[in-house]
């Protein structure tokens, strides 16, 4: 069965959906992201430098409890882009690793899905 084949296995309607379901996430993840920086404690503007050393751990804590979150939003960003290019190019749906069709129940539940239930068990173990 030849690439093209797979793909027309999943619905304009589907495809549609899963776009739009991706773009608003990134969407979400932006908005999101300009929402942890402004609560950073570190870029506070009436921060002061002479705090009481509960005051800088509670800083440190809110620095790296932001910076965590940050990070996660910047993997499901690159998630969300692949899962976005896969679809322009006409690979969405289709498993990087053995190459046939992830079940469209696996699409819905993790639309950024790149393989197959049995390629990520194999990848897990």
């Amino acid at each position: 069965m030849k690439q093209d084949d797979r793909r027309l296995k999943l619905s304009m309607k589907f495809l549609d959906k899963i776009k739009n379901f991706l773009e608003s996430e990134l969407i979400k993840i932006k908005r999101n992201k300009k929402e942890l920086k402004k609560a950073d404690p570190f870029l506070d503007t009436n921060r002061t430098l002479e705090n009481s050393l509960e005051a800088d751990v509670d800083e440190q804590i809110g620095h790296f409890d932001t910076e965590i979150k940050i990070n996660f939003l910047a993997k499901r960003t690159v998630q969300l882009r692949k899962a976005l290019t896969r679809l322009k190019l006409g690979k969405y749906g289709i498993c990087e690793r053995c190459g046939s069709m992830i079940d469209t129940d696996r699409l819905v539940v993790n639309p950024e899905a790149t393989t197959c239930v049995k390629c990520e068990k194999e990848s897990e173990s």
